[in-house]
Order: C-alpha cells, then structure tokens, then sequence
C-alpha cells in the first residue's frame, strides 16, 4: 500500500478519491462510484470528504517533506 497523499494527476475534485482508491489498489471510478452510492445512506460522507480534502496533504507537498 502506498501513502495516503492526494494525487497531483487523476483528480476531478479534490484528490479524495483517487488517493484512498490509490491507497486500497482500486481504481479512482470505483472509489468514486461508492462515494457516490454512500451519499444515498444517511451521513456526513459531505463533510467527511471536505475533512480529507483539507487533512490530507497534496502529493507534491508530501514529496517535499518527505526526507
């Protein structure tokens, strides 16, 4: 599994998706599509995905920090 840092290439939004379908070794519309259908449940998958979008860092930031 590799780290969990939102992607330069591959994003449509934020990177949300692309990085944890990244990291689990799916594919980003998969990832997406089940982001999609979780949005039909009850929840704060909304305020979940602006949470990640804003925690996790972006890929070429982790690559500048990184030792």
């Amino acid at each position: 599994m590799s780290s969990l840092a939102r992607p330069t290439n591959g994003r449509m939004i934020g990177g949300v998706c692309a990085a944890l379908a990244r990291r689990f070794g799916t594919s980003a519309t998969t990832m997406r599509v089940i982001f999609v259908l979780s949005c039909l449940l009850p929840g704060p998958q909304f305020l979940l995905y602006i949470a990640l979008w804003v925690l996790l860092p972006s890929e070429d930031k982790a690559a500048r920090s990184a030792w």
